[in-house]
C-alpha cells in the first residue's frame, strides 16, 4: 500500500495529513507514505521530524487584492501552478501511489491535479467551515471530499462524495495524558501554565500583541508558566518587541518565546488555557484533550469561518472569543488573569470542550481512503 499525502503553507494543513499517517501506519505498518509541498512552508520542517519524505514542488499562492501588482502577481502564479503540475507528474510516476490526499492549502494543488489527470484516485480533506480555494477547484474530480463541518456541504453540495468525518486528531494528542506531561515539564499540581500561538508562520498584528502581553507579564511578575510561539516570521522580532516595552525576558524564566512547540501532546494536554486562532485543527486537539481557551479568530480568512469556529465552540462553553479589532496586551492578560483565577470556571470549560471531541474522525478517514482505493 503506497500513499502519497500532500498539503502546506501553515500547520493547519500539515498536521491532519500527520494524523492520517500515523493512523494509516496502524492498519498498514508497512505501508509507503511520501509527502509533498514546498520548500518554505512548515511542511518542510513538521514532515523530516516525524520521519516521511518530503518531495518538494514550487508554488505559491494567490494575493486576494485588486491592485495591479497583485494581478501581476497572480498572473505570474497561475502560470507556475500549470507548470508545476507537469512536476508533480514526475513525482507521482516515481512513487506510484494508490491514493493521493490533498489535506489543502496551494501546495496540494498541483499533486492532487495531476493525480487526477492521471486517474490516480484522490481524496481531499477540508478542515474548515468555509473550503478554500484549492479544495473547490479540485473537488469535482475528487473520488472522496471529507468534510469537517456540516456547512461545507452548502459549498461542496450533498454529492455522495462529500462525506462528513470531522477532523483528524494526531495518535499522540489522543493518547497524552495531563499528570504525566505536566510531570515532564515539572509543573506541580498548582502551578498554572500558558501557551499561546497564532500559527506555524506567526501573525504580525497579533506577535505585537503578545509581546505587550508578555512586556506586562515580566513587569507585573505573574505567577504562571507562559510559552508563546512566534511562528517564523516573528522569532527574532517578539524578543526584541517585549524588550522595547520595557520587558526582561532574561530575569523571568517562567515566561518563554520559541519559534515553534514541537512537542505539541504535552505542552497542550500540560496547559491550563491557550491563547490561539481558530483553526479546525487547533479546535479538533483542544476538544480532545479538553483544554480552555482564548481564540482570537483571524479575520483575513474566506467567509470569515475562523470565527464561526470559535463562536460554536464557545456556544458550548469551551472557550472565550475575542476578536482581533478588540485585541491588545493588556486585554488578552486581564482575561488570561481572570480565568486562571477561576478555576472552577476552568474546569467547566474543559468538561465543554470534551463534548465536542470526535475521537473517531481518523477511522473514518481511513474507510473512506480505503472505499476510493477499492473502488478504482
Amino acid at each position: 500500500m503506497k500513499l502519497y499525502i500532500t498539503g502546506g503553507g501553515t500547520g493547519g494543513h500539515v498536521t491532519p495529513g500527520l494524523a492520517i499517517a500515523r493512523h494509516f501506519k496502524m492498519h498498514h505498518p508497512d505501508a509507503e507514505i511520501r509527502f509533498a509541498g514546498t520548500e518554505t512552508g512548515i511542511e518542510s520542517k513538521l514532515v523530516p521530524r516525524e520521519g516521511y519524505p518530503l518531495d518538494t514542488i514550487e508554488i505559491r499562492g494567490l494575493r486576494r487584492q485588486l491592485s495591479p501588482s497583485a494581478v501581476g502577481y497572480n498572473l505570474k502564479t497561475l502560470q507556475l501552478a500549470a507548470a508545476s503540475v507537469g512536476r508533480a507528474k514526475k513525482l507521482l510516476r516515481a512513487a506510484r501511489p494508490d491514493c493521493v490526499i490533498g489535506c489543502g492549502g496551494y501546495a496540494s494543488f498541483p499533486i492532487v491535479r495531476a493525480a487526477q489527470q492521471m486517474g490516480i484516485p484522490t481524496v481531499l480533506l477540508e478542515v474548515n467551515a468555509f473550503p478554500g480555494v484549492t479544495t473547490k477547484l479540485l473537488a469535482k474530480k475528487a473520488d472522496r471530499v471529507l468534510i469537517c463541518f456540516e456547512e461545507a456541504r452548502r459549498t461542496l453540495g450533498h454529492d455522495e462524495r462529500v462525506v462528513l468525518t470531522g477532523s483528524p486528531v494526531r495518535g499522540e494528542i489522543l493518547a497524552a495524558d495531563r499528570a504525566e506531561a505536566r510531570a515532564r515539564l515539572g509543573l506541580s499540581e498548582n502551578d498554572q501554565y500558558v501557551i499561546s500561538f497564532w500559527g506555524s508562520m506567526g501573525a504580525k498584528y497579533m506577535n505585537e500583541h503578545m509581546a505587550e502581553m508578555l512586556a506586562l507579564e515580566c513587569k507585573e511578575n505573574v505567577p504562571w508558566r507562559h510559552l508563546h510561539a512566534t511562528g517564523a516570521a516573528a522569532v527574532k522580532r517578539v524578543p526584541e518587541l517585549v524588550q522595547q516595552a520595557g520587558g526582561d525576558l532574561g530575569a523571568h524564566p517562567n515566561i518563554g518565546v520559541t519559534e515553534y512547540i514541537y512537542d505539541m501532546a504535552t505542552n497542550l494536554a500540560a496547559a491550563d488555557l491557550v491563547l490561539c486562532r481558530a483553526g479546525a485543527a487547533t479546535i479538533g486537539e483542544l476538544c480532545a484533550l479538553g483544554v480552555p481557551s482564548i481564540m482570537v479568530p483571524s479575520p483575513y480568512v474566506a467567509e470569515n469561518h475562523q470565527e464561526k469556529n470559535a463562536r460554536a465552540l464557545e456556544k458550548a462553553g469551551g472557550c472565550r472569543v475575542l476578536l482581533e479589532k478588540d485585541a491588545s496586551g493588556q486585554v488578552m492578560l486581564d482575561m488570561t488573569r481572570d480565568l486562571l483565577a477561576d478555576r472552577a470556571g476552568c474546569e467547566r470549560m474543559r468538561a465543554a470542550a470534551r463534548k465536542l471531541e470526535n475521537s473517531d474522525a481518523d477511522e473514518k478517514i481511513y474507510r473512506e481512503i480505503m472505499a476510493a482505493i477499492d473502488k478504482k
